[in-house]
């Protein structure tokens, strides 16, 4: 946890620096508008940042999830996408279902994000395929394929705008007294919906036999089957589970009833790629990426309050690319004093035990 305070400090630090270099007259009242600008509109800025944190805060679980079981699952993008899909297309066509329409949805995005966290899962179980080769494949695969299929559709196309048509009003998460709360807002029960998906994977990490094999197996796959677990098994479930993680991002996304839609562009879904600087900040573990999306999503939406000064709003970008890279720095520094204290460690038992021998 120290070591995110450290990076978080270094990032905003750096930040500042870049708005004195920029513009020294305003830097300062840039900067403070980066820390406070969330609350500029009270509630409803406070809303924002739940609205804007909730892709994300799912995107980096499912990065943060497949870490904890030794898969690096950078296909988030794909199966964003491809989840966020799988509800536009149920929203828009499947109208019939009446008050379970957004939930179906919902779990029609589920559903294609563990399919296109499959794939990887069964190449890296049965033939060894470095996932990462083949989750980034998949993610270029995943949009390309989304691109066409909408294209080509005409109940799904819009083509005087290029982008997917708006889902039904009965597909729309419902706000689940959000907005009385947060009255203004784009914020809805997504929100509610990611915080429950984040105990529950917390729950299976640490507290079920089934996330207790999941973990084994990517601390020693071989060592996993010579205790009778099935390491093919466990690789494609973790696949799975994290695809349909970064699938359910996608859907609250496309259903949260703010005007977001699919667009046919060659460009990568950015929420995917969000995920794993949260992941990273988070240290995957699923309280503290629930924490770090969170705060990601309170730096952007500070960040848009910053042209007001005439800065440029991919600073925060800057600023949490500089927090991501200090906190693997850190982790770096960490895993290597880790090393030496245990060899030290081992060396004071060797010498030890050879004195008592002796």
């Amino acid at each position: 946890m120290l070591s995110s305070v450290f990076a978080i400090v270094l990032g905003l630090i750096v930040g500042l620096i870049i708005l004195f270099l920029c513009n020294p007259a305003q830097a300062l009242p840039g900067f403070a508008t980066i820390l406070t600008g969330a609350f500029t509109h009270g509630a409803k800025g406070i809303g924002q940042v739940f609205y804007y944190a909730t892709p994300i805060i799912l995107t980096g679980l499912s990065v943060g999830f497949a870490f904890k079981t030794g898969l690096f699952n950078i296909g988030t993008p794909g199966q964003f996408i491809m989840g966020g899909f799988g509800a536009v297309y149920v929203g828009i066509l499947w109208t019939s279902l009446g008050p379970a329409h957004w939930f179906v949805a919902l779990l029609a995005s589920v559903v294609m994000g563990a399919i296109w966290g499959l794939v990887p899962g069964l190449l890296k179980a049965y033939y060894n395929v470095n996932e990462v080769i083949a989750s980034i494949m998949m993610n270029y695969i995943g949009m390309y394929l989304v691109n066409w299929i909408v294209k080509s559709s005409k109940p799904l196309f819009n083509n005087l705008r290029n982008e997917s048509r708006n889902v039904a009003a009965t597909a729309n998460i419902p706000k689940m007294g959000l907005d009385k709360i947060f009255p203004g807002s784009s914020v809805n029960g997504g929100i509610i919906i990611a915080i429950i998906v984040v105990i529950l994977i917390y729950l299976l990490l640490n507290k079920t036999t089934f996330g207790y094999e999941l973990k084994a197996v990517g601390f020693n796959r071989d060592a996993s089957k010579y205790a009778g677990i099935n390491e093919k098994k466990s690789i494609i479930m973790s696949m799975m589970i994290a695809g349909a993680i970064a699938g359910l991002a996608g859907g609250l996304l496309y259903l949260a009833g703010t005007g977001k839609h699919i667009e046919i562009k060659d460009v990568l879904a950015s929420e995917g790629f969000t995920g794993i600087s949260v992941a990273l900040l988070g240290l995957s573990n699923p309280i503290g990426v629930l924490f770090s999306g969170i705060f990601i999503a309170y730096l952007t939406a500070g960040g848009f309050y910053l042209q007001l000064f005439e800065f440029s709003t991919e600073i925060i970008d800057i600023i949490v690319a500089v927090i991501i890279y200090f906190s693997a720095f850190a982790l770096m520094v960490k895993m290597l004093i880790g090393k030496v204290q245990k060899a030290r460690h081992e060396k004071e038992e060797a010498q030890t035990k050879g004195g008592g021998d002796a």
